[in-house]
């Protein structure tokens, strides 16, 4: 018998870590839209005359106009970088377009996306689902940290531990592929992180205040705050995102 117990006792350092469980804690479970709350108003449905033309409020993404003033502040070797993305953007070219290559955004990006975003939430772990290309990403809230394993083998998601601060769900993330973007088009290092607080600010509205450190891409920390509403039915059904489909269609 005494075979047979060590054969099925597990070793002490292949136990998970314990949860520690709290009913206090938000439930952040639920689909969201992206929301601004200092977007101006729609114009009353009885203006008369033509609609002004819509203000831009930064350049289009494929670089050709510049980057936005609250862009990452790169270094000169990652804004030199950036230089070749967007010549190669604007060009027509998808060599360094992630999307069309149907690639996932990555962190932070996914965290800015225009499409809805589930998020699921158990005891030991929170998962974030995007409907944009199907981006997916885990917290892990039981106090595991990340192994050599997981730092040897980034992905565009990362690897996020979190804890709760009363309310406030803390994240970092770590193990960031180099071949995704800090906001969809500034390229960074293998030494990225990323912090994340994340609280409710108003009954169904959910805030994720996030910081990106890189101190060989970045000239200071990049700050970002998404803010997010939850839906309600029947607004509150996400739909697949098949994007792989649209690759029979690109060029060589």
């Amino acid at each position: 018998m005494l075979g047979l117990s060590v054969l099925l006792a597990r070793p002490a350092d292949a136990q998970a870590p314990s949860t520690d469980a709290s009913s206090e804690r938000p439930d952040f479970s639920g689909v969201y839209y992206p929301w601004n709350p200092n977007a101006a108003p729609p114009p009353p449905q009885n203006q008369s005359g033509p609609l002004p033309a819509p203000t831009r409020t930064g350049p289009t993404s494929d670089g050709s106009e510049g980057r936005r003033p609250n862009a990452p502040k790169l270094t000169p070797e990652y804004m030199a970088q950036w230089d070749i993305v967007a010549a190669s953007r604007t060009s027509g070219s998808y060599e360094y377009d992630n999307i069309a290559n149907c690639l996932p955004p990555g962190l932070p990006a996914m965290m800015g996306m225009a499409y809805g975003m589930e998020i699921m939430q158990i005891d030991d772990r929170i998962t974030f689902f995007s409907e944009h290309q199907d981006a997916l990403r885990r917290v892990y809230l039981d106090g595991r940290e990340p192994t050599e394993r997981n730092l040897n083998d980034p992905t565009y998601a990362g690897y996020s531990t979190g804890h709760w601060e009363g309310d406030t769900l803390v994240v970092d993330t770590v193990a960031l592929t180099t071949k995704s973007y800090i906001d969809g088009s500034s390229p960074h290092s293998d030494q990225m992180t990323v912090h994340e607080r994340i609280r409710f600010i108003a009954p169904d509205v959910l805030e994720d205040r996030i910081t990106v450190n890189d101190p060989v891409a970045l000239l200071e920390p990049w700050e970002w705050v998404r803010t997010y509403r939850k839906a309600t039915y029947p607004n509150d059904e996400l739909r697949e995102f098949a994007c792989a489909e649209g690759l029979r269609d690109s060029p060589e």
